[in-house]
């Protein structure tokens, strides 16, 4: 598989990394229903094995279960050691609620526990995930302890994911900015106006998240299946995932499956490379909760659509936002 270059580091990762959200599991606000931790291991070591070079988590996935989950499958892996990033910003309680902090404090302190959890010295990438819900000058305090944290050695790169222009403009004039966190889709696509070509212009790496819409764009969604998500799958209030928009989305998906078959490809494999046509981007990050769902997927980093078929895509998805 081949590798980029992420912004102003020294890692060359993939096109598409592993994504460590839905294998927290449940209980917890933004939890994905149950989740087999065996399961869970196999998927990260498929991909691996696929070639695959970093996995994305968070202290908050899974209230720090899907960092221990991440652990427990590089300390099993036989092969080289893959990159490992995390993020902070994100607190839950004791119910499972998720809140913010932007204190200089508690970032420290969510350092520590992922280093713990993580059971490493140094953090590869670590990541604000989200800036302050007020957009006060909680991004700059939380901003100035991740780079100070970077200056002691405990992480190697920082970054931020779910910024607006403005809100990097405000991180670059403390410190360099490495890489950007964004959703990205087919059905999502608001970031192209002007926070990918911030990005490129400046040198910051773009890893998006959700190229398949949170499983929505895999080909393996139907009416039923997302009528019977469990209870606590934060997917099951969505609007995407429920009717009208639920047929229209499964719709597009269709013309994803015919155009995945002239390659030998999944649908949400063409939803994936999709993300990666555009130049800006650096890589997608790619969820999957067993073996077989990585075999579905990861080869979306080896998949090139001609022109014509990025045209047939986004005219059908044209379609659906009408």
């Amino acid at each position: 598989m081949e590798k980029r270059n992420l912004g102003n580091s020294d890692f060359m990762i993939t096109p598409v990394g592993y994504g460590a959200w839905a294998i927290g599991g449940g209980g917890w606000q933004f939890g994905w229903g149950p989740q087999n931790d065996s399961d869970s291991v196999a998927a990260i070591h498929r991909s691996l094995e696929l070639g695959v070079n970093w996995i994305d988590t968070a202290a908050v996935y899974g209230l720090g279960h899907s960092e221990e989950i991440a652990a427990r499958a590089v300390a099993e892996w036989k092969g080289g050691r893959p990159l490992v990033f995390t993020k902070c910003g994100l607190l839950g309680d004791a119910q499972g609620r998720v809140s913010q902090s932007h204190k200089a404090g508690s970032i420290r302190k969510e350092c520590e526990e992922s280093l713990r959890r993580l059971k490493v010295d140094v953090i590869d990438l670590y990541q604000m995930h989200w800036p302050p819900n007020d957009n006060g000058p909680g991004l700059e305090e939380a901003w100035t302890a991740m780079a100070e944290l970077q200056r002691q050695g405990k992480v190697r790169w920082i970054g931020v994911s779910n910024f607006d222009v403005p809100q990097m403009k405000r991180a670059l004039a403390i410190a360099p900015v490495t890489s950007l966190r964004p959703p990205y889709s087919i059905l999502r696509r608001d970031i192209e106006a002007e926070i990918l070509p911030f990005c490129k212009q400046q040198g910051i790496g773009v890893i998006v998240y959700a190229p398949m819409f949170s499983g929505l764009l895999t080909g393996a969604m139907t009416r039923e299946r997302a009528a019977n998500l469990p209870q606590d799958d934060w997917r099951r209030n969505h609007p995407e995932f429920n009717a009208p928009n639920l047929i229209r989305n499964l719709e597009l998906v269709e013309r994803l499956r015919v155009i995945g078959k002239r390659h030998g490809r999944t649908p949400g494999e063409v939803a994936i490379a999709w993300t990666l046509r555009h130049p800006a981007v650096t890589a997608a990050i790619v969820g999957a909760r067993s073996a077989k769902q990585a075999d579905g997927v990861m080869g979306a980093a080896e998949l090139r659509l001609t022109l014509e078929e990025i045209n047939e895509i986004e005219a059908a998805a044209g379609r659906q936002a009408a």
